[in-house]
């Protein structure tokens, strides 16, 4: 494999390679469908470009925002993008993804308000309104990957043997480990509807129900194995999402709004190959009992009937806004975040980055040719730096998708919007690089506060004593 796969010195030279790869990724370099505005629900926001939910993992012991938190919102504001979708905010303690996530609870709403009042000052002091601007929040709960203790809905003997009780003692979930019971879930919904009144309460457009990355709810839509009214057939696998969006529509009522961030392909857990250095499958059966998206003849491959349907549930419940990704960031990185550069403790991409964001654009268009009426945000563009705008463009233009977000590439160039605005392209010297520097960061949790903050290293100087301070404590624990 290469040592590099990122190494156009032109838009012609990038063509050129996905023409050799055959896969379905255009580039149009004069602007205009970028400036578009676009109708969501009752609302318009005042053009086709958005910030992905991406954590910083720089919020307090107790949930709140942090000094980080505040600084990358501000520059989110100020940025450009019409659609900011916030990051992922746990609705109950015990969900947390790591120590340092937010909680929306009833003692953090001042703050959360501030987090809101920051952003929309910011947007207004630049762009003189912030009226067709949506500002949303993730609500999660991290299921298997909470980092008190895994909370799983069935199991996986795939997933169970890469999700630790114990990482210090390599300690995995086993077939004796508990699964959350009915009665807990049936609670949880209840906590995802308080979690939505008080997002609108202080001043949130939008709340996204996450289903994506293997965390809880997503974890539910593939539970084909688990018994019980949250398990087994399609309409119970559906049923915590149907329950959670009927009582928001019913309780809290427009304008706030409904969404969610869906993962329409899990794919299959992959390891490291020790010889190669390159990811792999790890060994299933078949007929492929697991995940959301998946065909289960060939989980391989994508089947988007089920997701399809569960968007046409979505739809008839009031939802406008639908999120596309796919994938697992714990144990199928590549197809998440196509990189160039492995994490620390992952492995090297076992296909040419361009396939990956040839999928995100594949899967996101049937949604979109599906629903065509339904704004569809659109994922996959951060490996393709300063090109990206250029495929956002062309997608829009063949309506594979109603609106262009990065995540990575936004923690690293909060304000590409307002470049795009004002200059008419992106400034290479600004864009995300993919080499996971920010994933980096979020896997380690070697600090007193039992997590650092996340942030790009080659492009923020506020990261880079941060980063500094991982390796130094890495290569104390003799680890590369």
């Amino acid at each position: 494999m290469p040592d590099k796969y990122f190494t156009y010195k032109s838009i012609d030279d990038l063509r050129a390679d996905v023409a050799h790869l055959g896969v379905d990724i255009s580039f149009d370099e004069k602007l205009d469908a970028v400036f578009q505005p676009v109708r969501i629900g009752p609302r318009t926001i005042g053009n086709a470009m958005g910030i992905h939910p991406m954590e910083g993992c720089d919020g307090t012991i107790d949930g709140k925002p942090g000094e980080l938190t505040y600084r990358r919102w501000k520059r989110f504001g100020d940025g450009g993008a019409k659609l900011i979708w916030g990051e992922a905010t746990a609705v109950v303690p015990e969900g947390l993804a790591n120590s340092r996530q937010l909680l929306l609870n009833e003692a953090n709403l001042p703050d959360f308000e501030r987090l809101v009042k920051i952003t929309r000052t910011a947007h207004c002091e630049r762009y003189g309104t912030d009226s067709d601007l949506m500002i949303g929040l993730q609500l999660t709960h991290s299921g298997r990957w909470s980092y008190r203790a895994p909370m799983i809905a069935y199991h996986h003997p795939q997933a169970d043997g890469v999700t630790y009780v114990d990482k210090a003692k390599g300690v995995c979930v086993d077939a004796s480990y508990p699964l959350v019971t009915d009665d807990y879930l049936e609670q949880l919904e209840d906590a995802y509807v308080e979690a939505a009144k008080r997002a609108a309460k202080v001043g949130f457009d939008f709340v996204d129900i996450k289903q994506c990355h293997t965390y809880l709810l997503n974890e539910l839509l593939g539970a084909r194995t688990r018994e019980g009214k949250y398990g087994g057939s399609f309409e119970n696998r559906t049923r915590m999402i149907r329950n959670i969006l009927s009582k928001i529509k019913s309780e809290v009522g427009s304008p706030f709004q409904a969404a969610s961030r869906l993962n329409v392909y899990d794919g299959v857990p992959f390891e490291l190959d020790p010889v190669s250095g390159a990811g792999r499958p790890i060994p299933f059966d078949t007929p492929y009992q697991y995940n959301f998206g998946v065909d289960v003849n060939d989980p391989l491959r994508e089947d988007l009937t089920e997701p399809i349907a569960l968007i046409a549930m979505m739809r008839g419940l009031g939802v406008h806004l639908v999120n596309v990704s796919v994938g697992s960031p714990y144990y199928n990185m590549h197809y998440g975040r196509p990189f160039e550069k492995k994490p620390f403790e992952g492995y090297e991409t076992p296909e040419h980055p361009l396939l990956g964001v040839a999928r995100h654009f594949a899967a996101t268009e049937k949604i979109q040719r599906t629903f065509p009426d339904l704004a569809v945000v659109g994922t996959g563009y951060s490996w393709l730096q300063k090109y990206f705008i250029s495929a956002g463009e062309s997608n829009l233009r063949r309506k594979r998708v109603s609106i262009v977000a990065v995540g990575r590439g936004a923690i690293a160039y909060p304000d590409f919007a307002a470049d795009v605005i004002a200059k008419g392209a992106l400034n290479p010297s600004q864009v995300c690089i993919a080499i996971s520097y920010c994933t980096n960061l979020m896997r380690s949790k070697n600090n007193e506060l039992g997590q650092y903050p996340s942030g790009c290293v080659p492009r923020d100087d506020a990261y880079v004593p941060i980063y500094k301070d991982v390796l130094a404590k890495r290569k104390a624990e003799g680890k590369t």
